[in-house]
């Protein structure tokens, strides 16, 4: 037999342990969900604990059958689970570094959609209970942030960027008329002209 014709029926034998790992995984595989449907059945357990078991057993089935796989057309299975893990940490950082953001943005929906409360409304955000925390006035409402203006006893006003989802994690207070904390500060500071004017309207 020539090295030609016996490298390809090596590559041909390697081909068919792979596809029969394959199919051995698939075999595997229905008869596990098989068996476990019937367990669930005969001992009353809840179809949701059933269906995740199979789920569960079948990746683990597949990873397998995929590290085997690999290693039969002559991939390390190390080498394929250190990519693995690698890619999936990156993911992990990923997902939790835009997990705020896009926290935000669906917080900023349901604001715009529930109506919690409005803009040029009068809000507190309470910081445990009956606690005092941060409050002012809604000029805007965006993706990210909520912007509340305050005005300060000397006559200064700020704006506090607070993100969306921080309204749903505390307790809101809410007037629909200018509390009196607001009326004093302003009085305070200058006339209610001023303060109209600073917050754009």
């Amino acid at each position: 037999m020539s090295p030609t014709v016996a490298e390809g029926a090596y590559i041909a034998m390697r081909l068919g342990e792979a596809l029969a790992i394959l199919v051995g995984a698939w075999l595997l595989t229905t008869l596990l969900r098989q068996l476990v449907r019937r367990i669930c059945l005969r001992y009353d357990i809840a179809p949701a604990f059933g269906l995740g078991l199979r789920r569960v057993l079948s990746t683990l089935i597949y990873i397998g059958a995929l590290l085997l796989f690999l290693n039969r057309l002559g991939i390390s299975g190390s080498v394929v689970w250190t990519t693995l893990t690698g890619f999936v940490a990156v993911g992990a950082v990923a997902f939790f570094a835009a997990w705020s953001v896009l926290s935000n943005i669906f917080c900023a929906f349901l604001i715009l959609t529930t109506r919690p409360f409005r803009l040029y409304d009068y809000i507190e955000l309470l910081e445990n209970g009956d606690k005092p925390g941060l409050r002012g006035r809604v000029i805007d409402i965006n993706f990210i942030y909520t912007t509340l203006q305050e005005i300060h006893a000397d006559g200064e006003d700020s704006v506090l960027q607070v993100p969306n989802s921080q309204f749903f994690q505390r307790t809101t207070r809410r007037w629909r008329q200018e509390p009196a904390w607001s009326r004093v500060a302003r009085e305070e500071a200058g006339s209610a002209a001023d303060w109209q004017d600073a917050a754009g309207r």
